[in-house]
């Protein structure tokens, strides 16, 4: 995350400064780990696709606060946690592109009650596939 950007969320108060909590990252991880290890298990349709994104979203969004903690920040909102995760070198690191789409579709579902499509469920699933399940280990390696 470039310095400037962080110098102006902890002005601002988006971020603060943390020690590094090894058990709160570990918790962090091991429970987004779970929720989307969980919701993965439904099968996907019109009715629940709703609930799949929101609770795939916020495992993502648990690994993104996990990598701030890590490197010494803790996000005052969700707002930020995401943008967290862009730094890190995964092989479809294109796919971080999606993460501002996927905010506003969180949003859109929980402040505006717009429903989820099966399909924008299926994406942020993909997404968890794809990248997740490799920022992960990256991040419990960190913790060593």
């Amino acid at each position: 995350m470039k310095e400037e950007f962080i110098n102006i969320w902890l002005r601002s108060g988006i971020l603060r400064k943390r020690h590094p909590d090894k058990e709160k990252i570990k918790s962090l991880i091991g429970s987004s780990q779970k929720i989307a290890g969980i919701i993965r298990t439904f099968p996907l349709n019109e009715d629940n696709a709703t609930i799949i994104f929101r609770e795939i979203y916020e495992s993502i969004r648990q690994l993104g606060e996990a990598k701030w903690l890590l490197s010494g920040y803790e996000p005052t909102n969700h707002e930020i946690s995401l943008d967290a995760l862009k730094d890190i070198d995964i092989k479809d690191k294109i796919l971080f592109n999606k993460l501002d789409r996927f905010k506003r579709i969180r949003h859109d579902a929980n402040y505006r009650g717009i429903m989820v499509l099966s399909a924008q469920a299926e994406e942020i699933v993909d997404f968890w596939n794809k990248c997740c399940l490799e920022i992960i280990p990256i991040l419990s390696k960190k913790i060593q």
